[in-house]
Order: C-alpha cells, then sequence, then structure tokens
C-alpha cells in the first residue's frame, strides 16, 4: 500500500487522533453521516475505518470493518492489517490532521506556558489551527505507548 490515508466514522474519534499520532493522514468529521463519510472516502481515494457493518457493505468503497472496542486493539488491528509501521510519529496533528512543522523556539514566546518555553528547546506548530506542541511528559507518556505498539505489530 503507498501512503496510507484514512476516513474514520464518528464512532473511531479516538482511533482517528492516534492514527494522526502515528503520522497518518486520518479524516475525522463526526458531523458526517453516513452518506458524506462514503462520498468523501471515494473522492480522496481513502480506506475507510468503520465499526458499522452497513457501511462497509456499500459498493465502491474501500473499507476495514475495525471489530474491537478497545483502542490498543484497533490500533493493532490497522497497523497490521494495513501493513503500516510507525516511521512518522509526532508529525501531524493529533486534532486537525494538518502536518506539524517546526518553529525556531522564539515563535513559541507567550504562546506556551513560561515553564515550557523556560525548560523546552524545540516546538512545532500547526499551521492549520496553530497549536504548539513540544516534548513534554505528556509526549513521553505517548511516545511509550507508540514503542508498544511497535512492539505488538
Amino acid at each position: 500500500m503507498g501512503e496510507a490515508r484514512f476516513v474514520a466514522d464518528c464512532m473511531l474519534g479516538t482511533l482517528a487522533k492516534w492514527l494522526r499520532i502515528l503520522g497518518y493522514d486520518t479524516l475525522y468529521d463526526p458531523r458526517l453521516d453516513d452518506d458524506g463519510i462514503a462520498r468523501l472516502t471515494r473522492a480522496e481515494g481513502r480506506l475507510l475505518l468503520t465499526r458499522d457493518t452497513a457501511l462497509v457493505k456499500r459498493k465502491g468503497l474501500r473499507s476495514l470493518l475495525v471489530t474491537s472496542e478497545l483502542l490498543q486493539q484497533q490500533l493493532l488491528q490497522v497497523l497490521q492489517e494495513c501493513s503500516l509501521q510507525t516511521r512518522r510519529p509526532f508529525s501531524r496533528c493529533p486534532v486537525c490532521n494538518s502536518p506539524l512543522e517546526p518553529v525556531p523556539r522564539s515563535d513559541a514566546w507567550g504562546q506556551v506556558p513560561s515553564f515550557v518555553f523556560a525548560t523546552q528547546d524545540s516546538f512545532n506548530l500547526c499551521p492549520q489551527c496553530n497549536r504548539f506542541y513540544w516534548r513534554g511528559t505528556h509526549w513521553r507518556r505517548m511516545l511509550e505507548q507508540v514503542e508498544k505498539l511497535r512492539g505488538q505489530a
């Protein structure tokens, strides 16, 4: 499979967030109904991730029925069935899916908490939603999850 690109249905928001954290282009919009999800999936040539058996049966859709309700098992299923590896974690905004851009430390001044600015050397910015990201304690916990997935996939 080339560059993996997904659409997650409204039941899989947390899975979508974690696929983004792993670096995969994953669209998620809980406002879309089944027809909107199907149109988007077809129009952009994406793989639909869903827990909805009716959506999986629609003609002309590439889809994967996600079988578990548990996030860790969902991630493992997608990684294994799509033959993916976690090569570019933390390269996309987990909120809006845009690729993150490294920015000079000075750009973070006044945009992040003062303690974060004082203790961090590098920052990434989402050009779409203007969120700053850095490698703090939350990042370390997410990295542990990524490493765990790498070991299981």
